[in-house]
């Protein structure tokens, strides 16, 4: 069979149809408080399981797209996702749900990084920057298909614990059937499986990290996903509890239309920011997200649906140049060798800014309140941003490598 799309479509489809899957439970946990009586906390906590079975997988798995080539892991990453989403679809309890959640972790830190992989490999442009800009595009647009897909179905479809997870099953068995049929020429240094057998020195975690020159770089690209993501992981996971007192429309669909909303204006954002050069876009990314956690701080008192909206932009605008500038700094202080490490450890220090931040949130919540709790985090964060905007400020734009 041969597929109508190039390779390039095909791995960029395949990783959003995989990120979705990620956040498509997100406008649905109200609904699983109310089935299963569960507290904020125990929200948290299931969103955090994902993180934990995301950076499980970069740090124990991180090496098998340079052993056995993305396409491959691409694909096995592909079914497990599949598999995950289907255990969330059948779950019954929080402990059953917490497993669908891992299950789907596990398979996103194989798809976003053999993915990424392949987008950078089978760019025909040769333009890294442009490479970072679709990367990072199709994982904000993918991860922003999920609760607008998972809302709308849960909004007004039958059983929506159920049926809300049938089209993204449905699109992953199409991604794995045409990963299977297409033709990705690997390197040559990618041997056949069974040509040298596993060992167990190849699950063993590793963080790679930059050359001694370029470590300042690194660390405040990794501060960008680390604040992108915390701030979206906010959104992500009791957006659905604090919107109650700031907009007068309630439901999945609102709850999964605004997190969506955010994910696709950072798309966009990042569409028309990629000839920005990427310390000029990490000043405007901290920027931004120092901006929203003041508005949200402010709405936290006030329950204005404007002020609400305006956080919402600020943060899609934050959210998509945080991540474009930094996947670009990954890109230019990388080699073609080191690129797959250097990936891991960027997500991985991102995925923290998703676990500490929530699961302090989600503690303060049960001991002081959701709004003190949400007062504590927009200054923390807020003080974070604008103190790595000023770092990026005094540090030396770094050149595009020709590669």
């Amino acid at each position: 069979m041969q597929t109508p799309w190039s390779p390039y479509v095909w791995v960029c489809f395949s990783m959003c149809v995989g990120v979705m899957g990620t956040a498509l439970a997100s406008p649905l946990y109200p609904l699983y408080q109310q089935a299963w009586s569960l507290l904020p906390s125990h929200i948290t906590q299931v969103f955090v399981a994902y993180m934990l079975g995301a950076l499980t997988s970069l740090l124990f798995l991180g090496r098998l797209t340079d052993r056995f080539g993305f396409v491959r892991v691409l694909r096995q990453g592909l079914m497990l996702m599949t598999a995950g989403v289907l255990i969330s679809a059948l779950a019954w309890n929080l402990p059953s749900f917490a497993l669908g959640r891992i299950i789907i972790g596990l398979a996103s830190g194989l798809i976003t990084t053999s993915a990424s992989v392949g987008m950078t490999r089978l760019n025909n442009q040769g333009d890294l920057q442009r490479a970072a800009a679709t990367t990072s595009l199709t994982i904000a647009f993918g991860f922003g298909l999920g609760p607008v897909v998972g809302g709308l179905a849960a909004q007004w479809l039958p059983r929506p614990l159920i049926t809300a997870y049938l089209p993204s099953i449905a699109l992953g068995l199409i991604s794995i059937r045409a990963l299977s049929k297409v033709h990705i020429p690997e390197p040559v240094t990618h041997l056949p499986m069974t040509a040298k057998p596993l060992h167990w020195r190849d699950f063993m975690p590793t963080l790679t990290l930059p050359e001694a020159r370029f470590a300042r770089h690194f660390a405040l690209g990794g501060m960008c996903a680390f604040s992108a993501f915390g701030m979206f992981s906010l959104f992500a996971s009791l957006a659905p509890s604090f919107m109650q007192r700031m907009l007068p429309w309630h439901g999945p669909a609102v709850s999964g239309l605004s997190i969506g909303v955010i994910l696709f204006l950072s798309a966009g954002v990042q569409y028309l920011a990629r000839p920005r050069p990427s310390k000029a876009a990490a000043i405007m990314g901290f920027a931004c997200l120092a901006a929203c956690n003041l508005l949200l701080l402010i709405n936290n008192f006030v329950g204005s649906a404007w002020l609400f909206a305006l956080s919402v932009m600020t943060t899609a605008a934050g959210h998509g140049l945080c991540n474009l500038a930094g996947m670009s700094i990954v890109n230019k202080v990388s080699t073609p060798a080191s690129r797959t490490g250097l990936l891991s450890t960027y997500l991985i220090v991102g995925y923290l800014g998703t676990i500490v931040p929530i699961l302090g949130l989600g503690w303060l919540s049960d001991h002081i309140g959701l709004t003190r709790a949400l007062t504590a985090y927009c200054c923390v964060m807020g003080l974070l941003c604008t103190w790595l905007c000023w770092q990026c400020t005094r540090t030396r734009a770094l050149p595009m490598p020709a590669q």
